[in-house]
């Protein structure tokens, strides 16, 4: 697959190995619980999750009394999601975030774009579309909740190489490049274990909260509130993390 669809494969067994540290039910929680806080939205709502990943956060909003649909591109992703159970008020669809279904229009009361889950795709172009595609398919005066990297605070305190271990033993290594005119990102990662090794590399395109208000602003969405990552606290330019709170 070529470098700039790297997306279309990545998202597999090797990246649940690869961010494992960070997968913890305890985390988990406290996020949706953090994520529900700021949405102070009442019991069976309609939520997007897109992409959802594993189901790590769908299937705990569907928990808490919400009525979640979960997007994703990876068979891999979804297979775990599903694992974890479906049922009336939890349904995964796959599919590409830049072309949500046609009979979604309208229909969410909020949608959830968590964990640096933007940026993928070869062209600003196709950035731009995804949101106009959360526009279209929020309620009027829906919420969309976007949660990923500050452009910002990344360089502020970029971190050139990185390693853990999981917990079979895997070493994982990260070596990191940013181009300044692109907002490019380009994480190579290399692991090694008793059972594989191997190396690939990922991009992604970092934004400002002032670039990703404008892109919101320009689909009809206006940002009410910017916070440092998941913190009840405002955003700085030294937040390496922010969620940005757009109302339709």
């Amino acid at each position: 697959m070529s470098s700039a669809n790297w997306w279309t494969d990545y998202f597999d067994a090797q990246y649940l190995l690869e961010y494992e540290p960070l997968f913890s039910p305890e985390r988990d929680r406290q996020e949706v619980a953090r994520l529900i806080d700021v949405l102070g939205l009442p019991s069976g709502a309609r939520i997007l999750d897109v992409p959802c990943g594993q189901g790590r956060h769908a299937h705990l909003l569907a928990e808490a009394g919400f009525d979640v649909d979960g997007l994703d591109y990876s068979t891999d992703l979804l297979a775990k999601a599903r694992e974890r159970g479906t049922g009336p008020k939890l349904r995964y669809t796959r599919g590409d975030m830049r072309r949500l279904p046609a009979r979604w229009s309208g229909r969410f009361d909020a949608v959830l774009n968590l964990f640096t889950s933007f940026g993928f795709f070869a062209e600003p172009a196709d950035d731009r579309r995804v949101i106009e595609e959360f526009a279209r398919v929020l309620k009027p005066d829906g919420v969309l909740l976007w949660y990923g990297g500050n452009r910002d605070g990344v360089m502020a305190r970029f971190l050139e190489r990185d390693w853990w271990q999981t917990k079979d033993g895997t070493l994982i290594a990260q070596e990191r490049s940013f181009d300044a005119l692109s907002g490019v990102l380009t994480v190579n990662t290399v692991w090694s274990g008793k059972k594989r090794q191997g190396s690939r590399d990922h991009r992604i395109r970092l934004y400002t909260a002032t670039r990703l208000a404008e892109l919101c602003a320009a689909a009809g969405l206006i940002v009410e509130a910017a916070y440092d990552g998941l913190n009840d606290r405002p955003l700085t330019r030294r937040s390496s993390e922010m969620l940005l709170v757009a109302r339709k």
